[in-house]
């Protein structure tokens, strides 16, 4: 679908929950990291962070064509197209996507082309795309993610580490880490990072959001990189939601292009040898291709949809009481499990990525790259259950159906160690036709080992009982 004209990035917000905010905002000082409050759910958009990731995948026309391109110089200025088309793809108002917990699990594909109305740029590609993320540290929170197309041989490695702030009116939220873009066959890379994220407006005003800061993408393979700023607004002057970048060689600084306009509009890209300019991107009526996930049904219990599905719907229906519940009991449970790793001397290890650097972490899986494409979708969906029962006998029959992915129960451990799921929530006593049911008080995957320390799940300093009974006051 379009992307919506309307200004999406400011909200009202209503005196009852103006009055829950400033309760809050009261025990807070300046830059008191914000990873220890338990926000109140009307700020929450009902999907997890490691969904929201995928945004930034919703347009593959921009991006799998890339490899065919023969110049490097077109192929990065496509790069920076792709890199600059997800910022615009977001809920309306201030909110912010749920924390996920530690061992949370997220998967979903594109296949192309796409059914139903679709671009002439999709319509033109084929194959699928893949994504695989998990929740693989705590305290700091991290979240690693995969992205890959067989067909067109484009892997993506990222990872995501949020860090709040609040400054007074408002509250930022540090989006580091970097991602990965590999182009295989070319035997390319791309550095990207991303920007950082402001809402503004928390004591007085309208709450809006704002993107701000420098983020690069650089490629050292083709002597290229892109400076662009995203630009806050001034407290006087400025508008909102602009941009302004260069694109330079590497080695000798040049400056070969430069990028000016807004992320949720107009983008245009001047040759800086020429002065000509053009429209580089207008998301103003992109189509959205958004990812596919397995139905609820399918989902394993510490995947982010079934987990939080309880959470999600209250967020929906606007029932603060019924969301905050429900997320309550899922933290509160990975407290718990927290503690129980503590005293028994356990380690935390994430079930699908490895760390390859001290807050780097790439999949735990060798990707065949000379493998047929249909028989790389089966390993990956057997690594971790990825498609559908539908699309996956699809993909099976595609290779003969020796290859194809086993049962749930016939996965194989990437690390051997012992899984304990434990369906019977909080209470221990799930009557049997329930366990199949989203269950927000569910545990996850525990792997047991002797060594190291515990990644703790703190309690927040404003714990979700303070917010329950504010709201039962009011």
């Amino acid at each position: 679908m379009p992307h919506d004209k309307q200004d999406r990035d400011t909200e009202e917000i209503e005196d009852e929950s103006k009055n829950i905010i400033l309760g809050i905002v009261s025990q807070l000082r300046p830059n008191m990291d914000l990873s220890k409050v338990t926000l109140p759910t009307f700020v929450l958009e009902p999907k997890s962070m490691l969904e929201r990731i995928t945004n930034f995948m919703s347009h593959p026309d921009f991006l799998l064509p890339v490899p065919h391109v023969p110049s490097a110089e077109e192929r990065f200025l496509d790069v920076c197209r792709f890199y600059l088309s997800g910022w615009h793809i977001r809920p309306p108002g201030v909110k912010k996507p749920l924390n996920p917990v530690l061992g949370e699990t997220f998967t979903g594909f594109w296949k192309f082309p796409p059914s139903g109305p679709s671009s002439p740029g999709l319509e033109n590609l084929n194959g699928a795309a893949v994504y695989i993320s998990e929740q693989v540290c705590h305290h700091p929170p991290i979240s690693a993610y995969f992205y890959y197309c067989p067909q067109y041989k484009i892997r993506v490695d990222g990872v995501l580490k949020p860090r709040s702030r609040f400054l007074g009116n408002s509250a930022a939220s540090i989006m580091e880490g970097v991602a990965s873009m590999k182009f295989i066959e070319r035997n390319e890379e791309y550095i990207l990072t991303q920007p950082n994220m402001y809402a503004r407006g928390i004591l007085f005003g309208k709450m809006r959001i704002e993107l701000g800061d420098h983020v690069t993408v650089r490629c050292p393979n083709t002597d290229l990189a892109a400076e662009i700023e995203f630009k806050v607004k001034g407290f006087i002057s400025g508008t909102y939601n602009s941009i302004a970048g260069k694109v330079k060689r590497i080695s000798t600084g040049e400056v070969l292009y430069k990028l000016s306009g807004k992320w949720d509009s107009e983008i245009i890209l001047e040759n800086a040898s020429t002065g000509k300019s053009s429209t580089f991107l207008d998301v103003s009526e992109l189509p959205v291709y958004p990812v596919t996930s397995r139905p609820l049904e399918e989902q394993e219990s510490h995947e982010s949809q079934k987990l939080w599905y309880d959470t999600c719907e209250g967020v929906k229906a606007r029932d603060q009481s019924v969301a905050t519940k429900s997320k309550t009991a899922i933290e509160d449970n990975q407290r718990e499990k927290a503690k129980a790793r503590e005293a028994n001397n356990e380690k935390w290890h994430p079930r699908y990525f490895k760390q390859t650097g001290p807050e780097e972490y790439e999949l735990n899986m060798d990707i065949p790259y000379n493998a047929p494409d249909a028989e790389v979708l089966c390993r990956l969906d057997s690594f971790i259950p990825i498609f559908s029962e539908r699309d996956r006998a699809h993909f099976r029959s595609l290779v003969g159906g020796g290859s194809g992915p086993r049962s749930s129960t016939q996965r194989p451990d990437p690390h051997k160690q012992v899984r304990d799921f434990d369906k019977a929530g909080l209470n221990g006593n799930c009557p049997p036709n329930m366990r199949d049911r989203p269950n927000p008080a569910s545990s996850f995957v525990t792997y047991r080992s002797d060594n190291g320390s515990v990644d703790e799940y703190h309690d927040a300093q404003l714990p979700d009982q303070k917010i329950l009974s504010q709201l039962e006051e009011n």
